[in-house]
């Protein structure tokens, strides 16, 4: 088995509007120093496969197709062989 842990994450040129209302609220809560926050999310799959080359390809593919917006959004990924 392998599990895939995904980061999908809003591009650098793509405003944040939760982000910054987490920015906000921590400035209102003291935190003065935060610049800037930005949301993103985090997956976890975890496949029945023990092949990384096909694991790979099937995250890849499942992230183009369904997870991330390419046009906002940029994707990483890495895998964990569980025993």
């Amino acid at each position: 088995m392998i599990k895939a842990r995904i980061y999908i994450e809003l591009k650098p040129s793509v405003l944040d509007p939760q982000g910054k209302v987490v920015t906000n609220s921590l400035h209102t809560l003291g935190y003065q120093s935060v610049l800037d926050t930005r949301i993103s999310k985090y997956i976890e799959i975890t496949f029945e496969e023990s092949d990384e080359l096909i694991v790979t390809k099937n995250v890849t593919e499942i992230c183009e197709k369904l997870l991330a917006n390419p046009n906002t959004e940029h994707y990483r990924f890495d895998l964990e062989t569980l025993r």
